[in-house]
């Protein structure tokens, strides 16, 4: 379906939910989003949770755009920007395009462990600092969402310490490319 700004003009949360089932590809590799974790502005857990900083500007730039960190100073991970300093990180996909050079950065040759997380979906992406601000209208980003919502798991957010307990984490139902099974 085709979607325009205002489709990341709401809150993080419904948004993070409404992504699953969406088709996502950078520079023509990606698949389908089936993980996402949604982040609030007043949300501890948020890099935005301190105000504007250098690292989280995107975030606070316009909806519908990328926000990309790197994580543990290994991992680039890619969130799309919804209301100001909001965001929704993109956890798993299910690999269904350009499968060769996702493996040739992934260095693996199993579609399971192409994009089973946050970092590796930067990593089989090709995501850098390079994304950072840009917008999700454009290429090198393609985003398709579902037309239909699929069956849709909920749960706790995964690798933080703050903020545990809001149940922010969305995946598609039985998915064997999520990061971790609800």
């Amino acid at each position: 379906m085709v979607w325009d700004d205002t489709f990341f003009s709401r809150n993080a949360v419904e948004v993070a939910s409404d992504l699953i089932g969406a088709e996502l590809t950078v520079s023509g590799a990606g698949g389908i989003i089936v993980e996402t974790e949604a982040y609030l502005r007043d949300d501890a857990a948020s890099h935005s949770f301190g105000g504007t900083t250098e690292r989280n500007r995107a975030m606070f730039g316009p909806s519908a755009h990328a926000y990309v960190y790197l994580s543990y100073g290994l991992h680039w991970c890619l969130n799309f920007v919804c209301l100001p300093g909001s965001a929704v990180l993109i956890r798993a996909i299910e690999p269904k395009w350009g499968l060769e050079a996702m493996r040739e950065r992934r260095g693996v040759s199993r579609d399971r462990l192409l994009c089973s997380g946050p970092g590796r979906v930067g990593q089989a992406l090709a995501i850098t600092r390079e994304q950072n601000g840009l917008p999700l209208r454009q290429e090198p980003f393609r985003l398709r969402v579902p037309e239909s919502r699929p069956e849709i798991s909920a749960g706790l957010r995964i690798g933080i310490s703050k903020a545990v307990e809001q149940p922010w984490r969305f995946g598609l139902a039985n998915s064997t490319f999520l990061s971790r099974k609800f």
